[in-house]
């Protein structure tokens, strides 16, 4: 028993991701005890799902401006913009939602050129410009529309922000479960050849094997839950929501680009330490540049996302999300120094965050209190990396 210990503590394992997730089972446990079991039924968890899409597609991406030494405080104010620029094209100017999504992400384009111009060449600091832009693209949000609200009809945008249409059914929902688990087991076995191959030395096969089996069971088990909840007059299950799919995409592709870009190599490096990286010829104004049109990318995403669950373009669309990105990213184990960071922490992250709302919004608790709430967890989130990182011995 000792001798396996032993093996885990040498083993390659993330043990803040560990905490992270331990620490979700405990929060979905305590609120679902405190809700007489609403907490953990399959339509809170598949509405609870729905709603972290937003906030975890942002979250991602937070993760790599973060790593990067800056900060972007207006990315719910833009979201905002952009989210009441489409549906006013679609509802008042009588748009396809196709040409007014292609519109909305060439205006986040701009925005995000602009902040990231006065960024990367002028100097300004991305706190200042972004503090700026919180303020600037709410009340742009506000003209676009002269402060009405701009519903929207059409079916098939309606389905990429979930609701009564917008799960992909039960079959489908397994058959992308079962691709997700093939994948994570050949992942396992590359991973284990490769290191073989290069002489570098692997955990022992059960190590390997308890830590993919894991992943899948979460996999299996969240589909399963997806596809228990049937809407009472509808005639099949949902299964798993569109948003959850497209966050999903998005977390797969920053993933690849962190991992297996010359792009994310450059943001670590830069975020390790900006001089350095100069110095050996990274091009850290263009890296900055392309990183904030990266995001504005994700931010025209998660407004289409928002507004088709909304089913509208309102003005207070995104408010204080900034505060729920940011939260998700750094109790993800972002460090605000920059540096370090990773994807899959943005995702258990953002469902924290969204767990602990969505169990104070069942268990009535006010908005002042629980903002409050949402506060101290971010703050706490800080003192925790900080002592996390001096156990361990990182760099702060």
């Amino acid at each position: 028993m000792n001798s396996d210990w032993q093996t885990l503590k040498r083993a390659q394992i993330d043990w803040r991701m560990v905490l992270m997730s331990a620490v979700l089972i405990v929060i979905a446990l305590v609120f679902n005890a405190l809700s007489e079991g609403i907490f953990l039924s399959p339509e809170n968890l598949y509405n609870i799902a729905q709603q972290t899409a937003v906030v975890g597609i942002l979250a991602t991406v937070m993760v790599l401006i973060i790593v990067a030494r800056h900060i972007d405080l207006s990315v719910g104010s833009v979201m905002g913009f952009v989210g009441v620029l489409i549906a006013f094209l679609i509802y008042t100017a009588n748009w396809s939602w196709q040409a007014a999504c292609l519109m909305g992400l060439a205006a986040a384009i701009a925005v995000s050129m602009y902040q990231g111009a006065l960024t990367a060449f002028v100097g300004v600091p991305s706190f200042v410009v972004t503090l700026g832009g919180l303020m600037s693209f709410r009340g742009a949000a506000y003209l676009v529309a002269d402060g009405k609200t701009q519903p929207l009809a059409d079916p098939f945008f309606l389905k990429l922000g979930g609701g009564y249409n917008g799960g992909i059914g039960t079959t489908a929902s397994w058959i992308l479960a079962a691709l997700l688990c093939f994948g994570l087991l050949l992942a396992m076995v590359n991973k284990r050849r490769a290191k073989k191959t290069y002489g570098v030395p692997t955990n022992p096969a059960w190590v390997d094997l308890l830590l993919v089996l894991i992943p899948m069971a979460i996999v299996l088990a969240f589909v399963a839950t997806m596809n228990a909840y049937h809407i009472p007059n509808k005639d099949a299950p949902q299964g798993i929501p569109i948003p959850v799919l497209i966050w999903g995409a998005v977390a797969l592709v920053i993933s690849f680009l962190v991992h297996r870009t010359r792009f994310g190599r450059y943001i670590f490096a830069i975020g390790g330490n900006p001089d350095a990286a100069a110095l050996v010829g990274i091009p850290v104004r263009r890296v900055t540049m392309l990183l904030f049109v990266l995001l504005s990318v994700l931010i025209t995403i998660a407004a289409i996302v928002a507004i088709s669950r909304l089913n509208a373009g309102t003005n207070s669309l995104g408010n204080n999300l900034e505060l729920l990105v940011i939260a998700a990213t750094v109790i993800g184990g972002t460090a605000l120094a920059g540096g370090s960071g990773t994807i899959i922490g943005s995702v258990l992250g953002a469902l924290i965050m969204q767990c602990i709302d969505s169990g104070m919004l069942l268990l009535d608790v006010s908005i002042g209190t629980r903002y409050i709430i949402i506060g101290q967890v971010l703050i706490a989130a800080v003192v925790f990396d900080v002592a996390y990182r001096k156990w361990t011995g990182d760099a702060l």
